[in-house]
């Protein structure tokens, strides 16, 4: 076969270092259109991006080309540096050491759209640590408490 094509649909999800509640709502739909730039550069497509003042949830055909941690990096360090740039109060600013990513079935994609798009409702009552480990669960992985923060 001549052409290599892949369906990669994956759920991203991190925190800013120690959660702190830095990302400002004026300034979400700015920074999920920059990271849907970095993904596309990448090859890949944001296909929703949802974020509440300590963390982001991003919805990402991922491209065939590239190894999830290296566009995991290359997310969070043009993001960080776009986030610094905009707001010189933020110049320490720095997402957490580590995420979590999900493999998704094209059949869960509306269920996750919507999820992801009720970020702001859904995190009056969950806080971004019982939603993790939800998600954790959820995805059938193993995980040690002693390395999950940061």
């Amino acid at each position: 076969m001549p052409q290599s094509l892949a369906s990669l649909l994956v759920h991203l999800v991190f925190s800013t270092k120690n959660r702190e509640p830095l990302l400002q709502d004026e300034c979400r739909d700015d920074l999920h259109g920059y990271i849907g730039g970095i993904v596309s550069d990448c090859g890949g497509r944001l296909l929703r991006a949802g974020s509440v003042a300590d963390h982001i949830h991003l919805f990402i055909s991922h491209p065939r080309t590239l190894a999830p941690a290296d566009l995991v990096r290359e997310i969070k360090i043009g993001s960080s540096k776009w986030i610094k740039e905009r707001d010189k109060c933020l110049s320490a600013f720095h997402w957490q050491g580590g995420y979590g990513m999900f493999s998704i079935s094209p059949a869960h994609r509306e269920k996750l759209e919507r999820y992801i798009g009720n970020q702001a409702e859904h995190h009056r009552v969950v806080t971004f640590q019982e939603e993790y480990r939800r998600l954790l669960t959820l995805y059938g992985m193993e995980w040690d408490e002693r390395y999950v923060w940061d």
